[in-house]
């Protein structure tokens, strides 16, 4: 694997990492095995918590999908499998999400120069 290869896929892991546990495009994957729960403070501020649903297998991807670490490693392999064994398909993907991961870092790099 070349340098640039590697960095292809450390940005498209991030971006699908990020697509798969915070985005609201892909909260319906993320509805069956979590669910917040709102807690009123002794001060009166609400805070929300995430709670893990189920047992077993649902709540084994509940605990997956909770950690970005965990969900980080399985996204990786997911891309690197799949571009192993079907590049025509996962290369574009690679680079589509490698170009978001690229874009997330310079909005937050705009934001930061911004403040």
């Amino acid at each position: 694997m070349t340098a640039t290869e590697l960095f292809l896929f450390i940005l498209s892991t991030f971006r699908l990492t990020r697509l798969v546990m915070y985005d609201s495009i892909t909260a319906f994957l993320r509805k069956p095995f979590h669910e917040i729960v709102e807690e009123t403070l002794p001060d009166g501020t609400v805070q929300s918590f995430l709670r893990v649903k189920g047992n077993g297998l649902r709540r084994w991807i509940g605990e997956l999908l909770s950690c970005y670490w965990c969900t980080g490693v399985w996204c990786a392999a997911v891309l690197y499998i799949g571009n192993m064994l079907y590049p025509i398909i996962f290369y574009p993907l690679l680079v589509i999400l490698a170009i978001a991961g690229g874009a997330s870092f310079m909005e937050w790099a705009m934001e930061k120069f911004d403040s």
